[in-house]
């Protein structure tokens, strides 16, 4: 028998529990082939959808992301480079009392999320600059400038 774990009172479905065989054939073929393609747009592509939605823009100098993350707050957000992956998370607990109401329909949902980008060697992620306000997560991330080529003189001996 599966134990079932609830959070605020509904079900916590694990995906695998729903899959047919022809999912996890599907799945374990694009994960063997593309094996890079999480990393690089930060999400499973075939799991559900990525959250928070981003448009990521890029300009002469920098790349620009900017996420769309309603009813949180900038304390309530985390940005993180590791290893140079530029990794956006946040926790939604706790944000709806209900004031001991019964709750008849529930569709806000109360959870904890991330999202990460790849940087690559052409962005600076040391030099990350971000800001929030009204809901909208904005970031840009400065270009490596390119090394200049040194002239070096060689006295001739």
């Amino acid at each position: 028998m599966t134990k079932v774990a609830f959070h605020a009172g509904f079900p916590i479905i694990d995906r695998e529990e729903f899959l047919t065989p022809f999912d996890r054939m599907f799945d374990q073929i694009i994960n063997t082939q593309f094996p890079e393609i999480e990393k690089q747009v930060g999400v499973k592509p075939f799991q559900g959808t990525a959250y928070p939605k981003v448009n990521v823009y890029e300009y002469d100098e920098k790349v620009g992301i900017i996420a769309e993350i309603p009813g949180l707050d900038k304390k309530d957000l985390k940005i993180d480079v590791e290893e140079g992956i530029l990794i956006i998370s946040g926790d939604k607990h706790g944000l709806f009392d209900d004031g001991g109401a019964k709750v008849l329909r529930r569709e806000l949902k109360g959870s904890s999320f991330k999202r990460s980008f790849e940087l690559g060697e052409q962005l600076d992620g040391d030099k990350i600059k971000a800001s929030f306000k009204d809901g909208l997560l904005s970031i840009d991330i400065p270009k490596v400038e390119p090394e200049k080529p040194k002239k070096l003189s060689v006295k001739i001996g």
